[in-house]
């Protein structure tokens, strides 16, 4: 992509929690944001920077009509189902939603000659094969997604890489971990309904607005004996996307990037660092491990590094809790939401 330019970019998914955070990110760089999605996971209020098309990925005049519309020249692509439970129960649709949704979008781009894309995907095609219980995952591990949901963001990338070959497209695949805490200003954050991430639930049985927390196994082969994961800030995530964006590629080239810090916190970790900023214990308990669940998972972030020229520079695990805590105790979002107070929020889905 041309540097000296400021495009505007479609940004599908961007009333959720990442894609909120990036259209934000990409405002303050000058870019135009245009927050294409359905709202079915999505909140309207979460737009704020850029404009606003109501429309479901899958259906390939409306996103002619957006791209037409706001002259797009590039588009970050976060559209799409995320709950891993969920894919188990429903494959067909997370196919259908995010397999055929991304169908759509590769061939509108095409039809309207838009050359760049940036993809949200997952470091759920890595699954759990072939490395040890406290490895970190380089980009060239093997692929073994342990759910639908992530076999779906693996032939997403399959697709796109297939896209490049053919047709010119340049993209970037961002493998991204453990999402978490919310921008510094307190006005957009995570706020999932049902939540099943482990920081903002940890902070709602500390402020008292949800349920003790369960630790699910405590005798995992690590430290401590709880599970290990690589969190990086919302933040730094969206500066990834932009980064991605921006990073010169030859046409037909395709990356596929971990974005991640190299660090795991584990679970007992993460509660108590949300006991530090809260104040006071996260009332929790130990239950038994979830099927499926691996020791680890930490990327290897090398290539980020070296290919985009990007390195998370505010994901410590305190700093996430901080700035978690700040959306968290504002009543209007964060437990507000959970609590059924509020109706809607800023970011809700991803």
């Amino acid at each position: 992509m041309d540097r000296g330019t400021k495009p505007a970019v479609l940004v599908t998914g961007g009333a959720g929690y990442i894609g909120a955070h990036t259209a934000k990110a990409l405002h303050e760089l000058g870019y135009l944001p245009v927050v294409y999605d359905s709202l079915s996971s999505g909140f309207r209020e979460a737009v704020r920077w850029g404009v606003f098309v109501h429309g479901d990925i899958r259906d390939h005049e409306a996103l002619g009509e957006a791209i037409d519309a706001h002259n797009v020249k590039a588009v970050i692509h976060f559209a799409g189902l995320i709950e891993v439970g969920r894919s188990v129960v429903k494959p067909d649709l997370f196919w259908d939603v995010n397999v055929a949704g991304t169908t759509s979008l590769l061939s509108t781009m095409r039809d309207k000659g838009v050359e760049r894309l940036v993809f949200s995907s997952s470091a759920a095609v890595y699954g759990q094969g072939g490395r040890g219980p406290l490895e970190t995952i380089r980009e060239d591990a093997e692929k073994a997604p342990a759910s639908p949901y992530g076999d779906t963001k693996l032939a997403c990338e399959w697709m796109i890489e297939a896209q490049c070959r053919a047709y010119g497209l340049s993209a970037v695949a961002l493998r991204y971990f453990n999402a978490a805490g919310a921008d510094p200003s307190g006005l957009i954050g995570e706020a999932h309904e049902p939540e099943t991430h482990l920081i903002p639930l940890a902070m709602a049985a500390a402020l008292g607005d949800g349920k003790p927390l369960t630790v699910f196994g405590d005798d995992f082969d690590t430290p401590d004996g709880t599970c290990l994961r690589d969190y990086i800030h919302v933040n730094d995530l969206a500066e990834a996307h932009v980064a991605a964006l921006k990073v010169e590629l030859s046409a037909g080239q395709y990356e596929a990037v971990n974005v991640g810090t190299g660090k795991g916190a584990s679970v007992i970790e993460v509660v108590e660092a949300v006991g530090r900023a809260v104040g006071r214990p996260v009332p929790h308990s130990v239950g038994a491990r979830r099927a499926g669940d691996p020791p680890s998972l930490v990327a290897d972030p090398s290539r980020a590094r070296s290919v985009l020229g990007w390195t998370a520079t505010r994901s410590s695990l305190d700093q996430i809790v901080t700035d978690a805590l700040r959306w968290e105790r504002n009543p209007r979002y964060g437990a507000g939401v959970r609590s059924g107070r509020l109706q809607s929020t800023l970011t809700v889905g991803g």
